[in-house]
């Protein structure tokens, strides 16, 4: 942990070789957290998350908080481009082949593709990160409540596709 807070406060100085290092421990990371949210465009949200992060690194006050704060930059970034991308409203259900089509096999990717970016970020923060409702919304700047109802609705409509 000691050694984190010493490459964060080198990169903070302006230290390239210690940013550059400290971009090849956040980049996958931002990448697990924006893949999901903004599917196809992910490489892009990642990339404008690590952009932000490299921009904002020495405003960063607690050296030790900065996979949270990475996590906060890269979340919001991931929904920024979801919204903005050509796949920002939710797609028909009538547009994809009926459940049981050889064709086709339903994976997590292609249900997330069903979701609006909102309900893809509240599931990747509550359910593969772990946050609470309280963080989750801070990260995502809408009230506990707010999260906890889309959290619901993202969960049950997954559950139905997944169920095709």
């Amino acid at each position: 942990m000691a050694e984190l807070d010493a490459l964060v406060c080198a990169a903070q100085r302006g230290d390239a070789l210690a940013m550059q290092e400290l971009l090849g421990l956040l980049t996958p990371y931002v990448g697990r957290l924006c893949g999901p949210i903004a599917l196809h465009d992910g490489p892009d949200a990642a990339q404008e998350a690590l952009i932000a992060i490299f921009r904002n690194l020495p405003r960063l006050a607690e050296p030790a908080a900065v996979f949270g704060w990475a996590r906060a930059i890269a979340v919001r970034e991931a929904v920024r481009v979801a919204k903005r991308s050509r796949r920002a409203v939710p797609a028909e259900l009538a547009e994809f082949p009926a459940a049981g089509d050889p064709e086709l096999a339903v994976d997590i990717r292609d249900v997330l593709d069903r979701l609006s970016p909102e309900h893809r970020a509240v599931l990747v923060l509550r359910d593969i990160e772990g946050l609470d409702e309280q963080t989750a919304g801070e990260l995502l700047r809408v009230p506990a409540g707010t999260v906890k109802s889309r959290l619901s609705r993202a969960r049950k409509s997954f559950r139905k596709e997944w169920d095709r």
